[in-house]
């Protein structure tokens, strides 16, 4: 008798459905600011394309649960199971988290889809963030960014930039900025508007024009310099707890990428129809729009690359991760360049392979 109702409870518990998994998720963003829509797309599409009785994600603008500098942390520790974030945020973890999330004055943002989908980039964002017990996700993606929004003096020039305190994110970005005369100066991006309205920065960078403008940026800056040299394009995405993760099945793991690819297809065309409407809209808000000439780019680019390979050279995965960029800038550059002008962007005069490689043993 005890061996039937033994045989029983197991009979009956193999034949029981799997318990739903329920995750929450954050982001760094707050509903303010329009990159919150990328997150919101994912969880969306994810939690249409995903039975209910496998997975539900539930999710909390950010700063509803932790601060925006704590998402990591706590995705890590598995206190929530997902966080949409910007990689460039947490390079002082580590620097390789920098080129996961922008470039100075090389990729664009076909740049980071082809590199992501077919050049081994997907990979290196599961090496880098999987030290850290997560999965990655790429779905959001920006062309250039906007550039310095300044209060008082344009910048027409890099002697402009001479003293200037600036709000400038990344790595890279920021050792450039000091080679060029300027001052760094790092905050939340939900700190920006007060400190340009109380004259604690004379200027600031953030993101493309309809993010910019979300922020309220034209109310506190009068004038605009152009292109966003600084950061050449942008990707966002979900940190995902690795435990968290492997709970599911792989159907439904395969659902959430899925949904992160054609998130990635959908953010391209989202931000570039608004960042072209927001241009009209600073216009009409009076901001005064200069962009820096063609010599000024290349003095800009050359000193880009002498800060990408020193910034690169002093840890070994962030080396590891341009190598792998500037290989496909030289491998994708056959066809690119066959193919001008209509292809899809340039190809731009980058940092040297080679020292990037030796710097990745």
């Amino acid at each position: 008798m005890k061996h039937l109702l033994t045989t029983a409870v197991i009979a009956l518990g193999a034949a029981a459905p799997a318990m739903a998994e329920n995750w929450t998720m954050t982001t760094t963003w707050p509903s303010s600011l329009e990159l919150i829509e990328f997150d919101k797309h994912w969880v969306e599409l994810a939690n249409k394309l995903i039975d209910d009785d496998k997975l539900t994600i539930e999710f909390y603008e950010g700063g509803s649960l932790v601060p925006a500098g704590e998402v990591f942390g706590a995705v890590e520790s598995g206190t929530i199971q997902a966080g949409g974030d910007w990689p460039g945020y947490w390079a002082g973890r580590d620097a390789a988290f920098s080129p996961l999330a922008t470039t100075a004055s090389l990729f664009n943002a076909v740049d980071y889809v082809n590199w992501i989908q077919e050049w081994g980039g997907a990979e290196l964002y599961n090496e880098v963030y999987g030290k850290f017990g997560m999965v990655y996700l790429p779905y959001g993606v920006t062309n250039n960014e906007s550039g310095f929004r300044t209060v008082d003096k344009p910048i027409r020039s890099t002697e402009d930039l001479q003293g200037l305190r600036l709000r400038l994110s990344g790595l890279e970005q920021g050792k450039l900025l000091e080679k060029l005369g300027g001052n760094q100066v790092s905050m939340a991006g939900g700190e920006i508007y007060q400190s340009l309205e109380r004259g604690v920065i004379d200027g600031a960078e953030f993101s493309t024009p309809n993010v910019d403008f979300s922020g309220g940026f034209q109310q506190v800056t009068k004038y605009w310099s152009t292109p966003g040299w600084h950061q050449s394009s942008s990707i966002f995405g979900v940190m995902i707890n690795k435990a968290a993760w492997d709970a599911l099945d792989d159907e439904t793991r395969e659902r959430l990428e899925i949904a992160a690819d054609a998130t990635l297809l959908w953010s391209l065309a989202f931000t570039e129809k608004r960042a072209t409407e927001a241009v009209a809209q600073f216009k009409e808000a009076g901001t005064e729009i200069n962009r820096l000439d063609d010599a000024t780019l290349e003095q800009i680019q050359t000193m880009a690359n002498e800060t990408i390979e020193e910034v690169a050279c002093e840890n070994p995965l962030s080396a590891k991760v341009y190598a792998s960029q500037v290989g496909y800038l030289q491998d994708y550059s056959s066809w690119r360049d066959a193919s001008a002008p209509f292809n899809l962007g340039r190809t731009p005069n980058g940092p040297d392979l080679a020292k990037l490689q030796e710097c990745a043993q």
